[in-house]
């Protein structure tokens, strides 16, 4: 929902600084894999209760995960690069429910709650791309990507605020994790309401 219209805001100094860093000889790529190394170190400190760690690594995985892109754009896209930062991240979006839950398993339920609808909404996502892409259309909404992002109420600019929330009040993880995991299920239904609309046989 939100992702869309951040873009111009944060693009212009992710851009420059994608640029200095290409400059300087990082890859994408590399950069990708380092933003999920950080967001899993944000993971293993949240299962210590490092709250305040955890909170620092998944806001610096995440920067990370938008230097790639700038990078990407300074040097050159590909297609292995797209396909390397969309796995990366449900890779780091299930691991701090994940890591929540079992460091109190009070939290369990809650936390396989949000990882199920962490799938059920990549799903739609993924095959609202596959589908864009078999019928030649594209966006530039959320910036330029490899594939085309549909939109939704829960993008990644509301989920990496919902996982700074859970580091910074982690005694309501329960009642995020089940407020967002509800945000996921609306937004599979947007996404096919949309895909009814978009895609003609």
């Amino acid at each position: 929902m939100l992702d869309a219209k951040i873009r111009p805001l944060i693009d212009p100094p992710l851009n420059a600084a994608g640029r200095a860093l290409a400059g300087m000889g990082f890859s994408a790529n590399g950069v990708t894999i380092l933003g999920l190394l950080v967001g899993l170190g944000g993971a293993v400190a949240i299962f210590f209760h490092l709250y305040g760690l955890a909170f620092a690594l998944v806001l610096a995985s995440r920067i990370l995960d938008g230097l790639d892109g700038a990078i990407a754009r300074a040097t050159k896209k590909t297609a292995f690069g797209g396909y390397l930062d969309i796995v990366c991240d449900f890779i780091f979006y299930v691991s701090v429910p994940l890591a929540f839950g079992f460091a109190d398993l009070e939290n369990l339920a809650y936390a396989l709650m949000l990882v199920s609808a962490f799938t059920v909404t990549g799903i739609s996502f993924l095959a609202f791309a596959v589908t864009a892409a078999e019928q030649g259309k594209s966006t530039s909404a959320h910036g330029q990507k490899s594939f085309f992002y549909s939109t939704g109420i829960a993008e990644g600019t509301e989920t990496i605020a919902a996982f700074l929330l859970m580091c910074l009040f982690p005694t309501w993880f329960s009642y995020i994790a089940g407020t967002y995991a509800v945000l996921c299920v609306i937004t599979v239904f947007q996404r096919s309401l949309l895909a009814q609309r978009t895609f003609r046989d």
